[in-house]
């Protein structure tokens, strides 16, 4: 009796194993990994360019752990928030699809140069007409000196014609709402003036559908350049939390903030009040349009 139990519970074992082995088999070919360039977010769901899909639609949930890998080999991992998933952000995707086919993220990680990277060309979107018309016009005076050089003409027309249909294909964002906030020198503190124009940007934003804000810091150049960047970081976060934490904006619909620190400047910087013009922080309520489209 005692060997007959014996034999059952090894057959028990048995059994039990195989079928543990075939389901970590479907389990593991369930599992989807994918590396691409986010195109566009729309709170929970991102587009994501992949060489073998133009148009993946990842969704984001709770539970996806974001990651940005770190050292030589890239063997350290560190935990990151949701808002550092931005359009131009090359990332790698692990999950499962859908019965929609699409990829529920369980994890989403980066390159911390890649995050640098995409962040840059966060600054160079959205610039005013008037900007754009002054860098055509110092290509084309450019182009004009060059004259004499043909081929070198040829060459860098090809260069500029490329560097402008890449500014178009980024700049894909309606801009909605805009709200400047002022700081004095060396603060960061928000004057409590600018908290009834934050509020009402957050609840214009709630009801546009498929928006995220952008908040871009700015600091004058009085001082040194690294204070100066670090005071910009500063000023962008304290109004990002007030969006967050009063303005009961989601952390999925804010873009990371960013520290430009003294680029972009307003004016020559030769008097007062020029120089308070650049210690800013500009706030602004974003549609992307590949979603609006959608």
């Amino acid at each position: 009796m005692v060997q007959l139990n014996v034999s059952r519970i090894k057959r028990f074992v048995a059994v039990r194993s195989v079928v543990l082995l075939l389901l970590s088999t479907i389990a593991v070919a369930d599992s989807v990994k994918v590396e691409g360039l986010i195109k566009a977010r729309n709170g929970n769901t991102m587009i994501v360019q992949t060489k073998d899909a133009p148009k993946l639609v990842v969704l984001l949930t709770d539970n996806t752990q974001v990651g940005q890998v770190q050292g030589m080999l890239k063997a350290r991992r560190k935990e990151m928030s949701m808002a550092a998933l931005i359009p131009g952000l090359a990332v790698k995707v692990e999950g499962n699809l859908d019965n929609q086919n699409q990829l529920v993220a369980d994890s989403v990680s980066f390159k911390g140069n890649d995050l640098k990277h995409a962040e840059q060309i966060q600054a160079g979107l959205h610039e005013t007409q008037t900007e754009l018309e002054k860098q055509n016009a110092e290509l084309k005076a450019q182009n004009e000196t060059l004259q004499q050089h043909q081929q070198q003409i040829t060459t860098n027309k090809a260069a500029i014609d490329a560097a402008i249909a890449r500014f178009g294909q980024l700049d894909d964002y309606y801009i909605l709402d805009e709200v400047t906030v002022y700081f004095a020198s060396g603060k960061v503190k928000v004057d409590p003036q600018y908290a009834p124009q934050l509020l009402a940007l957050a609840e214009k934003a709630k009801n546009v559908n498929g928006y995220m804000i952008e908040v871009k810091g700015y600091a004058s150049p009085s001082g040194s350049t690294a204070l100066n960047q670090q005071l910009s970081e500063d000023r962008a976060s304290a109004v990002t939390n007030i969006l967050v934490q009063q303005g009961n904006i989601p952390l999925t619909r804010m873009l990371a903030p960013g520290a430009m620190g003294e680029s972009h400047q307003v004016g020559n910087n030769k008097t007062e009040k020029e120089q308070a013009q650049n210690r800013r922080v500009v706030v602004r309520v974003l549609q992307n349009k590949a979603i609006a489209g959608v």
